[in-house]
């Protein structure tokens, strides 16, 4: 849902951008906004020592958020991995949500606060649960794909992944299964140049993770991770194409993470302060924000309301969690997605 409508008039009445309304456009800025303003009080949390650890989506927002938009939300299936914050707040997780994950409490949707933070799990949305070894995600997704093809139904299946993680054999494994049997599965990866600390050209000698397309018999996409547009039309044609029977995609979104690969990481140690700030030059919400305030569609006041709307969330959320209890420790030798035989 919208927080604001847009004004009467725009240069975008006669073209918006990427066919989309202009509602859309600006519920596409504040699910990247949000998502932003959760990130960084996670830091700051994690920096004050009342959480343990955290996981950032910070530069990933414009990737995650036009994939969401490319689907049908609560229909499609949706496996992410650790860093989609952005992507999950836009399929219906909340600041709460999120806040419960990071201090352990009880009401946490993931697991009962089991869980490390950011493994996302939101049945009513079709977020399938991860677990912490990363690509195990790939053939999970192709499963579910598989099981849509044998339904004979339209949903598709979207997996996330980092371009680190393309370097292990689930993804091999997962995609080749996915392209044999033609499902309707959508591989994302976001390519945000370090797995970890290793750079991406000590990761694969060929320039692209979409150029390994052609090994598996399906289609390799690239495109400017930085571009909430350029995203939703990549992945809107791939929806489509998996939607219709004819195959999975192999999509890479290239972009940049801005922080830390998580709260334990020191990158200082791998990369300068002068890549970083370059990088930070091409932040996806700047660049998304100046597209709107172009188009007439994002006026002061409205860029106002949303920093002021999305401060209230982050604020309600921290307040919400922290407030909350643990759980009961008996819970930790109950089932974690539903009642043991013998509670039933």
């Amino acid at each position: 849902m919208a927080i604001t409508s847009a004004p009467a008039r725009s240069r975008l009445d006669q073209e918006p951008l990427a066919g989309l309304p202009p509602e859309t456009l600006l519920e596409l800025y504040w699910q990247m906004l949000r998502s932003r303003r959760l990130d960084e009080r996670a830091w700051t949390l994690h920096r004050q020592g009342k959480i343990a650890f955290h996981i950032s989506a910070m530069g990933h927002e414009a990737a995650q958020a036009g994939a969401a938009c490319a689907l049908r939300r609560g229909h499609d299936y949706v496996v992410p991995y650790y860093r989609d914050l952005t992507l999950v707040l836009s399929l219906g997780y909340t600041p709460r949500d999120f806040m419960l994950g990071l201090f352990g409490k009880q009401g946490e949707v993931t697991s009962g606060a089991r869980q490390m933070p950011s493994h996302w799990s939101l049945r009513s949305a079709n977020v399938v649960s991860t677990s912490s070894p990363v690509a195990t995600q790939i053939s999970h997704a192709a499963g579910l794909a598989l099981a849509c093809k044998l339904r004979g139904d339209d949903r598709v299946a979207l997996a996330c992944i980092g371009e680190g993680a393309t370097s292990q054999g689930e993804w091999y494994e997962g995609l080749n299964w996915a392209a044999v049997h033609k499902l309707p599965f959508i591989c994302l990866v976001q390519n945000n140049v370090y797995a970890i600390s290793v750079p991406v050209d000590r990761q694969m000698a060929v320039p692209n993770v979409a150029d390994r397309a052609a090994a598996f018999g399906m289609p390799g996409v690239v495109v400017d991770g930085n571009d909430v547009l350029a995203v939703y039309e990549a992945m809107k044609a791939a929806v489509d194409r998996a939607r219709a029977g004819e195959g999975p995609t192999l999509v890479e979104a290239k972009t940049y993470r801005v922080v830390p690969h998580s709260s334990d990481d020191d990158d200082r140690s791998y990369r300068t302060r002068d890549e970083v700030e370059l990088w930070k030059k091409r932040d996806p919400i700047l660049r998304f924000r100046a597209k709107l305030e172009a188009a007439g569609l994002l006026t002061p006041d409205q860029q106002s309301e949303h920093e002021a709307r999305a401060q209230a969330e982050v604020d309600e959320a921290v307040q919400f969690a922290q407030a909350a209890p643990y759980p009961d420790v008996a819970l930790a030798a109950g089932g974690v997605y539903a009642p043991l035989p013998q509670e039933a």
